[in-house]
């Protein structure tokens, strides 16, 4: 029988990131919480994967940082694919589209440089 590790919580490591981005930076919790507009407290918490942030305190802390939350959302899918690596496949414009099929001037385009990729 194989073990598996278990999925980290996405807090987890988003606090993790956050925490070691404002060491990095010789930043205090006081420091980037007073700049984010949120409680020292809570900073602490979110850091210790203890509490989830919603996107717009997580869009707060990231421009304290001086960092956008889509890096700190590479900077976690990093560290998550680290954990379980599985390959996937980069869908063709061509593959995407019988699946964006009639999203009309809504459809993935809009979206620049977002890719979508499918489990092999």
């Amino acid at each position: 029988m194989t073990s598996t590790r278990p999925e980290p919580l996405l807090r987890w490591v988003l606090g993790d990131i956050l925490r070691r981005l404002r060491q990095q930076q010789g930043r205090t919790l006081k420091d980037v919480a007073l700049a984010a507009q949120v409680s020292m407290p809570y900073l602490s918490e979110l850091e210790r994967g203890l509490k989830e942030a919603s996107s717009e305190v997580l869009a707060a802390i990231c421009q304290a940082l001086d960092l956008t939350v889509a890096d700190l959302l590479a900077l976690a899918h990093g560290e998550l694919a680290a954990v379980h690596p599985t390959p996937v496949t980069v869908l063709s414009d061509t593959e995407l589209a019988p699946a964006t099929a009639g999203l009309g001037n809504s459809g993935m385009s809009d979206f620049g440089a977002v890719s979508l990729y499918a489990a092999a």
